[in-house]
């Protein structure tokens, strides 16, 4: 796709949106920030978005920087130390695999392995991630790549397969899901899954680039092939995006709805409505990643959303399922400065 063709599909995109309820708007989190994203890949190209600024502050996760908060301290930090203290090659080693992240991509993807390798079913170990992007950060194990977004999706469906076989899932339902990194892990481990992303602008742009570069556009359907959700059950494509508005057109049964991350930026009564939607089509399980304590708020820190939605929110919000567990560690992340990362698992009620 060039350039000028991505730019007119985003155009379009932020005119449709802009067209829609509210409800389907970007809140004040995201309101200035996709405007500013869409000006970065312009600048920098759709086919860097992985390593382009703003994409890697909001939505292309890092285990090093700029994920880490430490920005370039940690390259002065050692040529710091090996300018002033004799360092060997493994204590180099050992610093520079601190300082990008590896350590802890490496424990992430241990846990991983751990936790598949207890079920018969191991296939979300066949998975390697894609390069589309030019991914500022990719870390290689047992001869697969993996950035942060992969594991953490990973993490999360790992422990969604502690309670269901994830080879039984059929339809799966995301709001908000990035650059799609749960579509691709989902395509290449599940040949019967159907995949339905709905999203904003620019990122659903992201997304349709991103599937249909690794997986080719006639695998890739949606919001950009003028068609809608009830489309997708009379066609063969595995993917679909949609404008996050389009989610009123769902009308099957879904297996798994998801929502990593996003839901804790978004404002209360947007997040219900989404909700709303999920028990609409009597969606079996809904899968979600939030941080406990809430997203913080623009009254204390001048950013961030003005009301943030806690756990206990999530169980009101949906009282037609039962909580069926919730983890922080090993499949979630406590964070040093004590936030906890969480994941909630719902199911609905007979």
């Amino acid at each position: 796709m060039s350039p000028d063709i991505f730019k007119q599909a985003c155009e379009r995109a932020f005119d449709d949106m802009k067209a829609q309820s509210a409800l389907y708007q970007p809140t004040e989190f995201w309101a200035e920030a996709s405007e500013k994203i869409f000006k970065n890949l312009d600048s920098e190209g759709i086919a860097n978005f992985r390593r382009a600024s703003l994409p890697l502050s909001f939505f292309v996760p890092t285990y090093g920087q700029p994920g880490n908060g430490l920005g370039q301290t940690s390259e002065a930090l050692i040529q710091l130390l090996t300018k002033h203290i004799h360092l060997s090659e493994k204590q180099k080693q050992t610093l520079n695999a601190m300082f990008i992240g590896r350590q802890q991509a490496e424990a992430d993807y241990r846990v991983l392995v751990a936790s598949v390798l207890s079920k018969a079913d191991t296939s979300l170990l066949n998975f390697s991630e894609s390069e589309v992007g030019n991914p500022i950060e990719h870390f290689e194990f047992d001869g697969k790549k993996f950035s942060r977004s992969a594991l953490n999706y990973l993490l999360g469906l790992a422990f969604l397969n502690q309670f269901t076989p994830l080879k039984n899932l059929r339809t799966v339902v995301e709001i908000g899901g990035g650059f799609g990194t749960l579509g691709e892990i989902l395509a290449k481990t599940n040949n019967n899954v159907k995949y339905m992303n709905f999203d904003i602008a620019p990122t659903l742009n992201v997304a349709d680039y991103y599937l249909s570069n690794v997986f080719g556009r006639d695998k890739v359907g949606g919001y950009f092939q003028q068609e809608t959700p009830v489309d997708v059950g009379e066609t063969t494509r595995p993917l679909n995006v949609f404008g996050a508005w389009q989610i009123e057109a769902l009308d099957d049964p879904v297996d798994l709805f998801v929502n990593f991350i996003s839901f804790q930026e978004m404002e209360p009564e947007v997040v219900q409505n989404y909700l709303n939607h999920v028990d609409r089509v009597k969606t079996k399980w809904v899968l979600l990643r939030n941080i406990r304590e809430g997203k913080q708020t623009i009254k204390e820190h001048g950013f961030g959303v003005n009301e943030p939605i806690y756990t206990e929110d999530y169980k009101k919000m949906l009282p037609n399922y039962e909580s069926v567990s919730s983890n922080v560690r090993p499949f979630g992340l406590k964070t040093l400065d004590g936030f906890h990362s969480e994941l909630l698992l719902f199911k609905r009620k007979c």
